[in-house]
């Protein structure tokens, strides 16, 4: 895996990819057209953050790269690669429980807030890729 050059794309499998820490100052990218939304991304090494036709859905500090991320109306999952430990925050259905998976192993049940936010702490090491997969439960 690495950074996204390009900051916000579209893989062959269909699947996302955005973000790219490797910036020192911020970067950001609007009116990407996927399956019929708009996205617009925002990234450098200081926070990773993307919108879906202006509403959050994902954000870390610091900054990510997220790679072949795929949602639907029971499960999130991508993978993300960063320059050290991050905090992911997801935007998912309020008030709601998860179950998390990290690098496949089970780390829990987790219940969203009023607003649907998630907040994940990742441990990631310079060059490693971390699975992440979020099962509505």
């Amino acid at each position: 895996m690495a950074v996204v050059k390009e900051l916000i794309r579209k893989e062959e499998d269909g699947t996302l990819s955005f973000g790219n820490f490797e910036f020192d100052t911020k970067q950001k990218l609007s009116d990407f057209e996927y399956e019929g939304d708009l996205y617009k991304v925002k990234t450098f090494k200081e926070i990773t953050k993307l919108e879906k036709n202006g509403l959050f859905i994902y954000e870390s500090v610091p900054g990510t790269a997220v790679n072949n991320m795929k949602a639907d109306d029971t499960e999130i999952k991508f993978n993300v690669e960063g320059w050290e430990d991050s905090s992911v925050t997801l935007e998912l259905e309020p008030e709601q429980e998860y179950e998390v998976l990290i690098d496949g192993t089970n780390i829990g049940k987790m219940k969203t807030n009023l607003g649907g936010k998630l907040v994940l702490s990742i441990e990631i090491d310079p060059g490693q890729v971390i699975e992440v997969k979020v099962v509505k439960l």
